[in-house]
């Protein structure tokens, strides 16, 4: 099943938010085409492991060989290079545009409209463009022009200030989260240009903010309560009141949710505990916020009696919600992932076989059947003959002559 099938995009993207947007565009059956600079490309392709026809190497082995990095980030997109500053390179991609019905960009805001190919250029030649910009702070306010990356943002975002143990410093998210949900919010509203698009004959600009995008999932929660009240926002791998958390077994760490009346009984049932859920100071959530500290003591108690498969046991058998806390290895040998194709091989464009490695699926699986299976991440203007020779009509030989010039 490819949805968008009949729908391309230009990509203008580095690094990893630009990146991971357009290949979940291309995992919808998109035509996805990264335009790089001529001889350097993404600067992600520069970043150690490399993997080619002989294997994975700290350094690159073969002019084949592909950056890990880049693979992950990369799968099922095309790339072509364009020197955008030079006015032959500009008038290439204006006449991709042409043709094009998203174009995608995520350098330093201001950078594509100096290049004369902002929103209004684009729009001046393909009305029914959809152009998302992503940036750390946006294309407007006070931030716009200051250069930010993922830890940059959550600084800024103030997540890293409810991130981390109530007694410890502001911890950064220990994965790129500015850059891999914003491009989600990037992907839902292109989708939705789109419709709109299909309804008005309209295109429009998308400005997307990093930090705004951090800044609207940690207002999820209420925080402007717990800091009306003074009250710690970091709280490790606790919640700020109750006691859903984590603890630990004689050995490993579970976690354990009880977040309504009736998941609190079903957990002191667990335990058999009924003097806990007797106990006056414990008998509201009011109350249990109030004496956490010495309620989730009394739970640890407890738990801390079992091994990490008979805690599990008991808490389901009462139908409390509970998981063990594994690790990342753990994770990757579990055939869950690779049945539902959320984790797949790891795939080179130029290489028949998979590398050593895993890369991300795309987390949904649809009734109506399987998305593509993408190929594998492209070698720096693998595509400059299919793309430029088909959508710009280019010989052979002006290519070449194009690749003197320092054009492609």
């Amino acid at each position: 099943m490819e949805p968008l099938h009949d729908i391309r995009v230009l990509a203008v993207t580095v690094f990893l938010a630009g990146p991971f947007l357009s290949m979940n565009l291309a995992r919808l059956g998109a035509e996805v085409i990264k335009v790089e600079v001529p001889e350097r490309g993404d600067p992600v392709r520069g970043n150690s492991p490399f993997a080619g026809p002989t294997g994975i190497h700290p350094t690159r082995q073969t002019e084949e060989d592909i950056s890990t990095l880049f693979l992950k980030r990369t799968q099922g997109v095309k790339s072509v290079t364009i020197n955008l500053k030079h006015p032959e390179g500009r008038q290439m991609f204006l006449d991709l545009t042409k043709q094009s019905d998203v174009v995608l960009e995520n350098l330093a805001p201001g950078s594509m409209r100096r290049m004369g190919l902002g929103y209004d250029d684009i729009a001046a030649v393909n009305p029914g463009i959809v152009y998302c910009s992503i940036s750390g702070y946006g294309q407007t306010g006070p931030y716009a022009e200051q250069p930010a990356h993922d830890p940059q943002i959550q600084g800024m975002s103030g997540i890293m200030d409810v991130n981390g143990a109530a007694d410890g410093p502001p911890t950064r998210v220990g994965i790129f989260v500015s850059d891999l949900v914003t491009p989600m919010f990037a992907a839902t509203a292109i989708l939705a240009a789109l419709r709109h698009k299909d309804q008005t004959g309209k295109g429009q600009y998308l400005d997307v903010s990093m930090m705004d995008t951090l800044v609207t999932l940690m207002f999820m929660e209420p925080l402007e309560a717990a800091m009306a009240q003074g009250l710690p926002l970091r709280n490790g791998n606790n919640t700020r009141s109750g006691p859903t958390g984590l603890y630990h077994t004689r050995d490993a760490d579970i976690i354990i949710t009880a977040a309504s009346e009736d998941q609190w009984g079903r957990l002191c049932s667990a335990l058999d505990a009924q003097d806990l859920y007797r106990d006056p100071r414990f008998s509201t959530s009011h109350g249990r916020g109030e004496h956490v500290e010495a309620l989730r003591q009394e739970i640890q108690n407890r738990i801390g009696h079992y091994t990490r498969n008979e805690a599990i046991k008991r808490l389901q058998q009462s139908d409390v919600p509970c998981a063990p806390v594994r690790t990342a290895s753990e994770v990757k040998a579990d055939d869950h992932f690779y049945q539902r194709g959320t984790l797949g091989p790891m795939r080179h464009g130029k290489l028949a076989q998979p590398v050593e490695g895993v890369v991300p699926g795309f987390p949904v699986v649809f009734s109506d059947g399987p998305l593509p299976t993408l190929p594998g991440a492209p070698t720096l203007g693998m595509h400059n003959r299919e793309i430029l020779g088909t959508l710009l009509g280019l010989s052979d030989k002006q290519l070449e002559q194009l690749q003197m010039q320092g054009v492609v």
